[in-house]
């Protein structure tokens, strides 16, 4: 009976890392290619206001039902507010435009280096240490962006300068995803719970969304097509307040090192979605850059734990 409890108590934990593990990869390597889906007859802004306001609902009701309180305070809705615009404002107003020139697959591999802008940030901020093996895996890995941007800039259906564009719309939001990223290691966002955090910053950043796309782009458009609004319901519910509390249980359980190794499949599943899907074809330059980028994305995540 013993050796019986001991195997369901390993079996349960082990599900317990595997099945978040699994979902966070399979979810948020599916978005990319459902974020591609949104482009069309609604302005870009308007999508990620819709995406944003569902999921700060959906994250609100869910703090309510977990007892977590989301009542944080002024400086915590200030603290919000500004994680909001960094990472649900000009973070996705970014990858939406980004993904209007490049494939979805090469801006979630754009957008898995994020630990290099992570690491620097972090050192300037918290003068976190960053090693020699770091600095060698980063390099590996952009250098395999650059062949895969090359790719791009050869075989794309738009014009070279619009991939150029696309490049740097990711690279912008991949500065505002880190600049969030490493706003949460701030004191005041240990102090606070993260799931009432997540909610307002999503309800802020779909209220500045919404001001954005009225700007931009006049009254708001929907499209009544079922795949649309299918997708806004699935980057809303499962690509936000489903993976965004499993991740951080997972780094709860296995720690930020090993969790960050999703960041490494998540491109892996995309590329293929991509293929797939986007009809991406692999050239002298797309292989072995993705082989390079994800290579990088190892060594740097190893000399990261080390």
């Amino acid at each position: 009976m013993a050796e019986a409890g001991a195997g369901a108590t390993s079996g349960d934990k082990a599900g317990g890392i595997i099945l978040p593990f699994a979902l966070v990869t399979l979810i948020w390597s599916s978005t990319w290619i459902v974020i591609r889906d949104q482009l069309g007859s609604v302005p870009p802004s308007w999508s990620v206001c819709y995406r944003f306001l569902l999921a700060g609902i959906a994250m609100a009701a869910f703090a309510r039902m977990r007892g977590v309180s989301l009542r944080i305070g002024g400086a915590g809705l200030l603290f919000a507010a500004l994680l909001g615009t960094a990472q649900f404002v000009l973070n996705f107003n970014f990858v939406y435009r980004a993904e209007q020139y490049l494939t979805s697959g090469v801006v979630a591999v754009i957008y898995a280096m994020l630990l290099i802008p992570n690491s620097v940030l972090a050192f300037l901020a918290f003068r976190q240490p960053v090693t020699r093996g770091f600095i060698a895996g980063s390099a590996i890995a952009m250098a395999g962006i650059v062949l895969m941007l090359v790719h791009e800039y050869r075989a794309a259906d738009v014009a070279p300068d619009k991939v150029l564009l696309g490049a740097a719309f990711s690279i912008a939001g991949l500065l505002s995803a880190s600049a969030a990223n490493v706003m949460q290691g701030m004191e005041i966002a240990r102090r606070l719970p993260m799931i009432a955090v997540l909610a307002w910053a999503m309800l802020i950043g779909a209220a500045a969304d919404a001001a954005f796309a009225w700007i931009v782009a006049g009254p708001p458009v929907i499209e009544p097509r079922l795949g649309y609004l299918a997708g806004i319901a699935y980057l809303g519910i499962a690509g936000s307040v489903v993976t965004f509390p499993l991740y951080f249980r997972l780094i709860q359980r296995i720690g930020a090192g090993r969790a960050a190794y999703t960041s490494v499949l998540i491109p892996v599943i995309a590329m293929l979605i991509s293929t797939l899907l986007e009809g991406y074809r692999w050239t002298g330059f797309a292989a072995p850059g993705a082989l390079l980028a994800v290579a990088g994305m190892v060594i740097a995540l190893r000399a990261k734990k080390a």
